[in-house]
C-alpha cells in the first residue's frame, strides 16, 4: 500500500509533490501519520512533507464533522430516534464516554481513522467546535510522529 501511495505522490511533477501527499493524506486510514511518511521517501523535505500532510488530514476531517453535525442537527430537528448501534460503535461510545473528547481524538487514531471517530463523537453530541481542536492536535501531533521517524530512518539508510 505504501508503494502505490508513493508512486501516485511522485507521478505529480516535482513542484506538485506536495499536492499529492495532501490528497493522499485526506485518504481514511492513511491520515497524517502515514501521509508524512510518504512526503518523506518521496523526498520532500521533513517540514514540508509533515506539513502537507496534516493540512490534508485536517481539511479531511473538517468535511466528515462538519457533514456530521449537519446531519445530527437535522435529525435532532425531525426527532426521529436514533438508529441502533453497531458493535464498533458501541465501543466508540464508551470510549467517549469514558476518556472525552481529547482522550479519544489522541488515541482513537489507534483504532480508526479520525475523520471517523470526529464524526461519531458530534453525532454522539460533542461539541463540534472542541472535537475540531482536539482532532487537529492529534493529526498534528501523530504527524510529527510518524514524519520524524521516517526522517530519521531514511537518514539511518544513508
Amino acid at each position: 500500500m505504501l508503494d502505490a501511495l508513493q508512486d501516485f505522490a511522485t507521478s505529480f511533477p516535482t513542484y506538485l509533490q506536495w499536492l499529492g501527499v495532501t490528497l493522499v493524506a485526506a485518504i481514511p486510514f492513511v491520515e497524517s501519520y502515514f501521509g508524512s511518511v510518504v512526503g518523506v521517501l518521496i523526498g520532500l523535505p521533513p517540514a514540508v512533507a509533515i506539513g502537507v500532510a496534516v493540512i490534508g488530514n485536517i481539511v479531511s476531517m473538517l468535511v466528515f464533522v462538519l457533514t456530521a453535525h449537519r446531519v445530527r442537527t437535522k435529525v435532532a430537528a425531525g426527532k426521529q430516534s436514533a438508529p441502533v448501534e453497531s458493535p464498533r460503535r458501541a465501543k466508540l461510545r464508551r470510549a467517549f464516554d469514558r476518556y472525552g473528547v481529547a482522550g479519544v481524538s489522541i488515541v482513537g487514531q489507534t483504532i480508526l481513522p479520525s475523520q471517523i471517530t470526529s464524526a461519531a463523537m458530534v453525532s454522539f453530541g460533542a461539541n463540534r467546535n472542541t472535537v475540531i481542536l482536539w482532532q487537529i492536535v492529534s493529526i498534528v501531533l501523530w504527524g510529527l510522529v510518524f514524519g520524524v521517524l521516517a526522517t530519521l530512518g531514511v537518514s539511518l539508510t544513508r
